[in-house]
């Protein structure tokens, strides 16, 4: 079991009451809502530093600056913790490749921008990206199911483009589905690895990482 030995803080934005999704975006916030997100946010937060079965809801409960009982009033469960967590990040990573496509039309530019997307988030959100990549295995099955669709509609856009780019002679790679594979699996990595004291700044890493994805597939742009 991978466990982290930091406290990272990870971003509000990302956990905007997923009620207000749930129950239709017109809602007006309540203060349930927003305990909801400060249980949202603490359990990613102690999932990242500990690991999910390290994690109990009691250490949740205290990072929120709340009563264990909080934690059941507004939540099923520590694994629903984690699949809302999990929910909230892959979708936020396909809207993010979707928009970076949408944008551009050489598979040039829309993989460039994609993958400057991509990283960026892992980077930005470093310890998020740890949760939703690195402690899927504790989803029960049916919430298993629905983030591997997550992830196999991200992996199919970004190899569309990487094989329309074979196509029009922009990349020149044997394997589109694997060279996919591997540059995605460049930006997962950084969740990883990355600390924000003791790594390089995005503005490194991301120009980096990009220019290693365009090599991957063999573009010489």
């Amino acid at each position: 079991m991978v466990r982290f030995m930091e406290s990272p803080r990870l971003s509000k934005r990302l956990f905007r009451c997923y009620s207000a999704r749930v129950q239709g975006n017109s809602r007006v916030r309540t203060r349930g809502d927003d305990t909801r997100e400060r249980l949202l946010v603490a359990a990613g937060e102690a999932f990242a530093a500990r690991g999910f079965h390290a994690t109990t809801t009691r250490d949740i409960a205290a990072t929120a600056g709340m009563s264990p009982a909080a934690v059941y009033v507004h939540h099923e469960s520590k694994e629903e913790l984690l699949y809302l967590i999990a929910l909230e990040g892959h979708e936020r990573t396909r809207d993010l490749i979707s928009a970076a496509i949408a944008a551009h039309e050489a598979p040039v530019d829309q993989l460039r921008e994609a993958m400057r997307a991509f990283v960026t988030f892992h980077v930005e959100q470093h310890a998020m990206a740890r949760v939703i990549n690195y402690e899927l295995v504790s989803l029960d099955e049916g919430h298993r199911r629905e983030i591997d669709a997550l992830r196999r509609a991200i992996r199919h856009e970004v190899q569309s483009v990487v094989g329309r780019g074979v196509d029009d002679g922009s990349f020149d790679t044997p394997d589109p589905k694997m060279a996919t594979m591997a540059i995605l699996s460049l930006g997962i990595d950084i969740g990883r690895w990355h600390r924000v004291e003791a790594s390089w700044p995005a503005r490194r890493i991301v120009p980096f990482y990009t220019d290693l994805a365009l090599r991957i597939v063999g573009s010489s742009a």
